[in-house]
């Protein structure tokens, strides 16, 4: 009952204090509702290929959408700011291990005071790229033998399969758009606060006076799980205008999904609205065709430069309406 009271007062008081911020110039401020800098990710790279296709690889394809996608957001946002975590086919960083390039993911993203955080990977599925051969039961053959039960002889009746080897077509295919499960914003809280600490002596965010807070203080740490869960609502609305704009070409969208079982690094540890896209199955033969075609490329990017447009307008206009 205590505890109960405890985390009511304390919810309370953090209600009061953004209250407050809002009329007191000394007082922390939100998140600032623009997108000024953004962090493209292209998933895995180098010594890390991630998913293999019959022909390409998925850190191959996810760099040439990711360097295309910054590219057409250079030219229509010229006060974009666009970090990149690689721009060659090496592992990000030039770590020793895919572990070791996730962090340095996340930690550039929080060092260089992102707005928001893009992920792009291919997705996988089934035993290999473009189907296998399964060995199947095509029949079977009944006839009697005799067997001993408890010291007697008896007949039943048992059966001859037999067998095929039958082609597999790998048919999984469409696009996802992960964000990171608001059930696990415990998690991504501590996990942006251990990036941050890692960056202590870095310089802050000339635009923000917003202050990492100590997680050992209980109020603290309620408004940090407040701003946790703004990063979720934003994760959530770009990742739906993604899937929608994905649909609106005439791709097959499995959907916006939450990541709550084995967590995805940089969407656990960025400290910013984040997701993560899979473009398309590359181990699907026609998918893996599309996503690396001409075609394919400039029509994904269209959708995720569409989806970006509509997210910071929306943004944007909110802040107009706070403001008037």
């Amino acid at each position: 009952m205590k505890r109960t009271l405890l985390i009511i007062a304390v919810f309370s008081f953090c209600i009061l204090l953004v209250s407050f911020s809002h009329r007191n110039n000394n007082a922390v401020h939100p998140p600032r509702a623009t997108v000024r800098t953004l962090v493209i990710d292209a998933g895995h790279g180098g010594i890390d290929p991630g998913a293999k296709g019959l022909f390409s690889t998925e850190a191959e394809v996810s760099l040439a959408v990711a360097l295309k996608f910054g590219k057409v957001l250079e030219k229509e946002f010229p006060d974009l700011k666009i970090v990149y975590t690689r721009t060659e086919d090496v592992i990000a960083g030039n770590k020793r291990n895919k572990d070791d390039a996730n962090r340095y993911r996340a930690d550039l993203a929080n060092a260089s005071g992102g707005d928001l955080f893009i992920a792009i990977h291919c997705n996988s599925a089934g035993r290999r790229p473009g189907g296998w051969y399964e060995k199947v039961v095509t029949g079977k053959t009944p006839y009697k033998k005799t067997v001993k039960k408890k010291g007697k002889k008896t007949t039943v009746t048992a059966y001859r399969y037999t067998y095929a080897n039958v082609w597999r077509e790998n048919t999984a295919h469409g696009t996802e758009t992960y964000i990171w499960a608001v059930n696990k914003n415990d998690i991504k809280i501590n996990s942006v606060n251990k990036n941050e600490e890692s960056y202590g002596e870095m310089e802050t965010d000339s635009t923000s006076t917003l202050v990492l807070p100590d997680p050992s203080d209980p109020v603290e740490k309620a408004r940090m799980l407040i701003y946790a869960q703004q990063y979720f609502r934003k994760s959530l609305n770009l990742a739906d205008l993604i899937e929608k704009e994905f649909v609106e070409t005439g791709r097959v969208s499995r959907g916006v999904k939450q990541r709550n079982h084995t967590g995805i690094w940089v969407l656990q540890a960025t400290g910013m609205p984040s997701v993560l896209v899979e473009i398309g199955f590359i181990s699907n033969k026609e998918e893996e065709e599309y996503i690396n075609s001409e075609r394919g490329q400039t029509e994904i990017v269209e959708d995720m430069v569409n989806a970006f447009r509509a997210y910071k307008q929306k943004l944007e206009s909110k802040t107009v309406e706070a403001a008037r």
